[in-house]
């Protein structure tokens, strides 16, 4: 069972991040947005392919050279062919980035009541539109103007519904937490969960996936997935108490060039 889930979070993980800066090379999913995160300017090798291998890279180099951004080449235990990874790393290209992506089987029932939609006290609710959720989280992590940008494009133009939320402090409207969730054929996605430093440890982040899952219950979803960081111990810990385990391990492949 959890193969299966792991094989469809992966399909919803590339659709809710699809930006419209993509184009196929001979099996190659090869996405090109100038935004902060690296599954939507990477390649995803999901097909064997015709083409040699060196004369496929050399395309897709092309595209992002003209694209101005590095080349990364995302694998993961669905890489067509199997042996892609340890062809790039015999042609020089660094290991980056070790990521998990989490499944939670089913999802609590109990987020979808009033209680557990209620902020606490002394903070609000905020729902977000794409762009305001773009400057948002990018302001908080200091991205630049252009990645905010992007960001904000790819959201507006997903093919998959994102709802986005963020955590307010009443007495000033400072925004200590946010994140957002996308909804496709039942599975629900955490992405872009973010705590400001200086609230972080009080419970703030499983609150608000706590409310984005509900949500998402509330459009059909049962099934939850998210991807972290293979080092950070605090979400991995988070989630883990949200019914989140390891489904299985992705890593990019980064061009010597880059």
């Amino acid at each position: 069972m959890l193969e299966t889930l792991a094989a469809r979070a992966e399909d919803a993980g590339l659709n809710a991040a699809a930006p419209r800066e993509q184009r196929w090379i001979d099996g190659w999913l090869v996405r090109y947005s100038p935004g902060k995160a690296k599954r939507a300017r990477c390649i995803n090798a999901v097909a064997d392919g015709r083409l040699p291998l060196d004369e496929r890279l050399a395309l897709a180099a092309a595209v992002y050279r003209d694209a101005g951004l590095p080349m990364f080449v995302r694998i993961t235990p669905f890489t067509r062919p199997a042996a892609l990874d340890a062809e790039l790393a015999a042609r020089g290209w660094a290991r980056i980035d070790d990521t998990r992506v989490m499944v939670a089987p089913e999802l609590d029932p109990a987020w979808r009541t009033d209680a557990a939609a209620a902020a606490p006290e002394g903070f609000t609710w905020n729902i977000l539109d794409s762009a305001a959720f773009a400057a948002t989280v990018g302001a908080l992590r200091a991205s630049p103007m252009e990645q905010r940008e992007a960001h904000a494009k790819r959201l507006a133009g997903a093919p998959v519904p994102h709802t986005a939320l963020a955590l307010l402090r009443e007495v000033d409207g400072a925004v200590l937490a946010c994140g957002q969730v996308a909804v496709e054929a039942g599975f629900a996605g955490l992405y872009d969960v973010f705590t400001v430093p200086e609230a972080r440890g009080q419970g703030h982040a499983a609150r608000l996936c706590r409310r984005l899952l509900g949500l998402a219950m509330g459009q059909g979803a049962t099934v939850g997935y998210l991807q972290v960081e293979a080092d950070n111990t605090p979400a991995r810990t988070i989630y883990g108490r949200l019914g989140f385990a390891d489904a299985f391990a992705y890593h990019y492949r980064q061009a010597p060039e880059a």
